[in-house]
């Protein structure tokens, strides 16, 4: 819409001001400013329901800040700050250096990794306009195969007389894709209901054992473990540093132990509803535990988000225990 237009469509100054007062409308014109949009896009990039998206974007248009286009039964939504005059351009500008800079850089830096993801979910989406021709194969693959096949194939990559232990096991998910390709597999739990369900989980599988017991006292000897798993399950100890000790312990020399967790974030209501003690970790945290346990930080990296996930971003990280050190050589 020309400057001109765009005048006219967002009325006195003041109401123009007050279109930016919004975090979250702010949030919405940032990702339709660098790429144009569905309603099901932004929903799955701000993490939002798709009647939020509506109910935000109706005053945005409203008030002449956005383009909709429309292809098929789908519309589009963009913004181009040169569809304002001076001022409004100024204003935009101003507005979102400061959110950039501030505590919500986070949230921001966010919805640019999902938005990628949502883009190129276009690729491989049949149902989509770019993915109409290329992405044919993998509604095929999909339908014939579901989609596990590859992460259980990925897993026969570990040495098949490896011993592995799923601590903070819950149900047993992780276990139960462990215990398919290496000799022996250890799930561990403090929380009955899930000890049980871990069991019936794990019942058809001879090479996995369920135990009760305690991150911060686990149930296996030392030295015991090839590799162990942490996945989601450090947000929710009050000192995670007795934790890596204990898994430090249990693990063999050159032994690995594998941490999922989410990047540090800053939902507060987490606390509340689900018992997290910490908001997400960042690599320096983790890496002073680790190191305070004897293990060394040997890789960590963010994980691609899912943008159909709800929650904040994730990280993997890979720590080892040192090989024992040898004598000098005996001549």
């Amino acid at each position: 819409m020309p400057a001109r237009r765009r005048s006219e469509a967002g009325g006195g100054w003041l109401d123009r001001l007050a279109v930016l007062s919004d975090l979250g409308r702010l949030r919405l014109l940032r990702l339709v400013e660098l790429e144009e949009l569905g309603v099901g896009e932004l929903a799955r990039a701000l993490q939002w329901p798709q009647s939020t998206v509506s109910r935000q974007l109706k005053p945005l248009l409203e008030a002449g800040w956005l383009r909709r286009r429309v292809e098929g039964t789908t519309a589009y939504y963009r913004f181009d700050p040169a569809d304002l005059d001076d001022a409004e351009q100024e204003l935009w500008r101003k507005t979102l250096e400061r959110i950039s800079a501030e505590d919500d850089a986070t949230a921001l830096e966010e919805d640019d990794r999902r938005m990628r993801e949502v883009i190129a979910a276009r690729r491989t989406d049949t149902r989509s306009y770019f993915g109409r021709i290329g992405g044919e194969w993998d509604a095929v693959r999909r339908d014939l195969f579901g989609d596990h096949f590859f992460d259980e194939a990925l897993l026969g990559l570990l040495p098949p007389n490896w011993t592995v232990a799923d601590l903070g096991c819950g149900t047993g998910e992780i276990a139960e894709r462990l215990a398919t390709v290496v000799r022996r597999v250890i799930a561990v739990d403090r929380e009955s209901a899930m000890i049980e369900a871990a069991r019936r989980r794990l019942e058809t599988h001879p090479t996995a054992e369920v135990r009760k017991g305690d991150l911060e006292d686990l149930p296996i000897e030392d030295g015991e473990l090839d590799a162990a798993v942490l996945s989601l399950v450090l947000h929710h100890l009050e000192t995670p540093g007795p934790a890596f000790a204990e898994a430090t312990r249990v693990l063999r020399p050159g032994g690995v132990l594998l941490v999922i967790d989410m990047i540090a974030h800053d939902r507060e209501g987490y606390r509340a509803a689900m018992g997290h003690v910490h908001l997400g970790f960042d690599e320096p945290t983790l890496a002073g535990w680790a190191e305070d346990s004897g293990l060394r930080l040997a890789a960590w990296r963010r994980l691609r988000p899912d943008p159909r996930g709800r929650g904040p971003g994730l990280f993997a990280a890979t720590y080892e225990k040192p090989p024992t050190r040898r004598g000098p050589r005996e001549g």
